[in-house]
């Protein structure tokens, strides 16, 4: 089987099939494509779906599926906790374990250090056996705390990502991530000895770690480049130096097994001045030795077919028995990774090429055989390990300090773009397999990140059918990470894939990372990144006519326009149809609101504090404008039964319920009212503002009480419109009528089919009480003005 084929891809991203096999295993295939998988979170009291195919949607979490308080682990978890955070053991023989040379005093130190609770920071530079040493004191404080002794991995690590490890080691929640104050409130319950390596954080940011954990002692491993902690933290300082002359010398005998010549000895000597006593150098100094011992002996480990090949010496010179082999140069010795490599096996050194094309980052034992191309290549990581190359960083290896520079220098990254791809595609494969859990991945997260970094530089615009193997592994990697609560590894395998599709021009995928980082920043509580990853996202769907995306998208920037207190830009719309999918202004129904239809404009872009100045005007002036009409509207209605009751006989003084027929503007407007029925007997009373007029009666006088007149109702009900009778709500022709000219006709209950009301501005005479005729003209707005149940009016 050779994963770094993964085969062709016929159902999209969210399917794959496996690479092909040899033809006597070809019947064991599977004929379907494994399905997408999917999971559910719950971060804080939100739920998420890590969805690969439309993108993870995120909705409140519903009080029953949220988890309640989670419990600490058991001693047993958590030592299998601590047993799989530790580098895997090489195969092979058992190497020996030898103790710490002069660093005793160091390890007593820290040890009395925390148990009287305090923090301390061991600095060194690489090389120099800080984590070896923290071992030893992490050994000797197990007892000294409730929880135990907790190891954590501080590279490339923030100081929130360490506070988040060390809850989910302590704290049995799975699939879980407290919100920021449960979280805080649990971190404080904790009591441990926290051993923190490779720690690349200081200053304020360790301040705040130890602010959230206050029951906590921590013992820091750094490098003297790393920021100090603040005069604040109260953190004591233990500095980490070289090993001295004899010290070195017994470091080169245990490796060889045995004294040291005399030449040898000076060898060392000088080593030793050079290496500043590092005990690192002095380990691959010992496997140099190691080496001409090999040499020196035979070269009979090869039988006479060739069987063990890869074992022979990759020296340039041939090896002569009966001629003694110099030492290596001080030179060598001082950069002796180049000569290591030379006499390892085959496998190895194509592990060291891929270590040097990832990084430095060394994959998992369980990849070398894919990755090299020989079932035998896991041999490889006993092969380096016992050279001094690598050194353990948490659960895995990488190359050891400098190892890195010196290969690259000796030309092991010539083929480093040939080899990254490769290492891309082969954990495209297998982040994507069935059998492979989110916990697997994340636990090779710096190896798979590594390989995307490398290659995005790469990418190139994708031919029609093709997809960038950047954003094929960005695509599996982060619903991996983010199901494994990974998110640093969520984010920083989002950022790439973003960059690797925009450069392919692989538009929908573009579309997909900028969702997804919209919904991890929405979980982090950054709104104002979720909102423009959103609307960026929505964009590029909506260009596509992705219906399925836009809808996940339109949910999530409907949820941050919630958290973040602000309306969204919509209207619902009940009963009526939309426009067509794929506008700007509209998108498919939401699920969950049946009979809605959600009918959405794009909104404009929003600046900083620029749009909440304009939003808190529109709300300020919205709420000026409803409480004017509110008093405006009671002081009409109660003037208007005030003057019913003392109009007595006036009919210029009767106020009806029934509005006149020239308020009918049934165009559909906000101001438009629903017809009711005849016989509807509600009681409701209409009223609406008209300009006062020169004469006293309705429109004519400054009296409010008179400036609102409607018409007088014949029937029980009320009704909007034309009245009974009327063919035409509103003339066809303007009418007039002579200002001088009286009407002395009254009204009828039901008038005639061809009397139409007159139009706007049109004078009219309406008798007062007095039976003197007064002028007064009419509103669109308001309808002709009737002051009583026999006002006359001009037909």
């Amino acid at each position: 089987m050779d994963p770094n084929i993964p085969g062709p891809e016929e159902h999209g991203p969210a399917y794959s099939r496996r690479p092909p096999r040899e033809s006597l295993t070809s019947d064991f295939v599977p004929s379907m494509p494994a399905p997408a998988r999917t999971a559910q979170l719950v971060c804080g009291d939100l739920l998420l779906t890590v969805n690969p195919v439309d993108g993870s949607e995120i909705e409140p979490c519903p009080p029953a599926d949220r988890p309640g308080r989670p419990r600490k682990r058991t001693p047993a978890e958590r030592a299998d906790a601590e047993r799989a955070a530790r580098p895997p053991v090489p195969p092979g023989p058992t190497q020996p374990v030898y103790s710490l040379l002069e660093r005793q005093d160091e390890r007593e130190r820290l040890v009395r250090l925390l148990t009287r609770g305090r923090s301390v920071r061991l600095t060194g530079p690489g090389g120099s056996g800080r984590t070896a040493l923290l071992d030893l004191v992490a050994e000797d404080c197990q007892d000294l705390a409730p929880d135990g002794v907790v190891r954590l991995n501080g590279f490339n690590r923030t100081a929130d990502e360490v506070a988040s490890d060390l809850f989910h080691t302590v704290y049995d929640a799975p699939r879980h991530r407290p919100d920021a104050d449960e979280m805080s409130a649990l971190l404080r319950e904790i009591g441990a000895v926290v051993v923190l390596d490779d720690t690349e954080f200081g200053g304020g940011a360790l301040d705040e770690l130890l602010d959230a954990t206050p029951e906590c002692a921590y013992l820091l491993g750094a490098t003297p480049d790393v920021p100090a902690p603040s005069a604040e933290a109260e953190i004591e300082e233990v500095f980490l130096g070289g090993l001295d002359r004899a010290a070195g010398v017994e470091i080169l005998e245990r490796t060889v097994g045995r004294v040291l010549t005399e030449e040898e000895a000076n060898w060392a000597g000088d080593l030793w001045f050079e290496s500043e006593g590092l005990p690192l150098r002095f380990v691959q100094a010992g496997a140099l030795l190691r080496q001409r011992e090999e040499q020196r002996a035979s070269t009979g480990a090869v039988d006479e077919y060739g069987v063990f090949e890869d074992l022979r010496p990759a020296a340039d010179i041939p090896v002569d028995l009966e001629e003694d082999i110099p030492l290596p140069s001080l030179g060598e010795a001082a950069a002796p990774a180049p000569l290591l490599a030379s006499r390892l096996s085959g496998w190895a050194r194509a592990t060291l090429r891929f270590a040097v094309a990832l990084g430095g980052e060394l994959p998992h034992q369980a990849h070398l055989p894919a990755l090299v191309g020989d079932t035998h290549a896991d041999a490889a990581l006993a092969e380096l390990a016992g050279c001094g190359l690598i050194s353990p960083v948490g659960p895995r290896y990488r190359l050891a300090a400098g190892v890195r520079t010196q290969l690259e220098a000796a030309g092991f990254a010539d083929d480093a773009e040939a080899r990254a791809l490769a290492a891309a595609q082969h954990y495209t494969w297998w982040a994507g397999h069935p059998s492979v859990t989110p916990e697997r991945v994340c636990a090779e997260a710096d190896a798979v990140l590594a390989a995307l970094a490398a290659a995005v530089p790469q990418t190139s615009p994708a031919a029609e059918g093709e997809e960038a193997p950047a954003v094929r592994l960005a695509r599996t990697a982060a619903p991996a990470f983010a199901a494994g609560l990974h998110w640093n590894a969520w984010e920083r395998a989002l950022r790439s894939g973003s960059q690797a599709s925009r450069t392919a021009g692989e538009t929908s995928e573009q579309a997909y990372f900028h969702h997804e980082l919209g919904v991890l920043a929405l979980c982090c509580g950054q709104f104002e990144r979720a909102r423009a990853e959103l609307e960026a996202s929505i964009g590029l769907r909506g260009a596509l006519a992705d219906k399925r995306g836009t809808v996940a998208g339109r949910r999530a920037l409907a949820l941050v326009a919630d958290r973040s207190g602000e309306v969204p830009e919509r209207a619902v719309i009940r009963g009526e149809d939309v426009p067509e999918v794929g506008r700007e202004d509209a998108v498919p129904p939401l699920h969950g609101l049946p009979g809605d239809t959600l009918v959405t404009r794009r909104a404009p872009a929003v600046t900083p504090y620029g749009g909440l100045r304009r939003l808190a005007r529109r709300n300020l002036v919205a709420a000026g404008s409803g409480a004017l009409l509110a008093v405006v509207l009671g002081t009409v209605v109660t003037l208007g039964m005030t003057s019913h009751e003392n109009a007595g006989d006036n009919p210029a003084g009767k106020v009806d319920v029934n509005p006149s027929e020239s308020q009918d503007t049934d165009d559909g407007g906000l101001g438009t009212t629903p017809r009711r029925p005849a016989g509807d007997h509600t009681g409701t009373t209409s009223a609406h503002p008209t300009a006062p007029g020169p004469d006293g009666a309705h429109g004519t006088t400054d009296d409010p009480a008179s400036r609102i007149t409607v018409t007088p109702s014949t029937g029980p009900g009320w009704t909007k419109g034309p009245r009974p009778g009327s063919t035409s709500p509103r003339p066809s022709k303007p009418e007039t009528t002579k200002p001088g000219s009286p009407s002395p006709t009254k009204e009828p209950t039901s008038p005639p089919p061809s009397s139409s009301p007159p139009p706007s501005g049109t004078p009219t005479q309406t008798p007062s009480s007095t039976g003197s005729s007064t002028p007064s003209t009419t509103d669109s707005a308001s309808g002709p003005v009737a002051s009583g149940t026999s006002a006359p009016t001009d037909a």
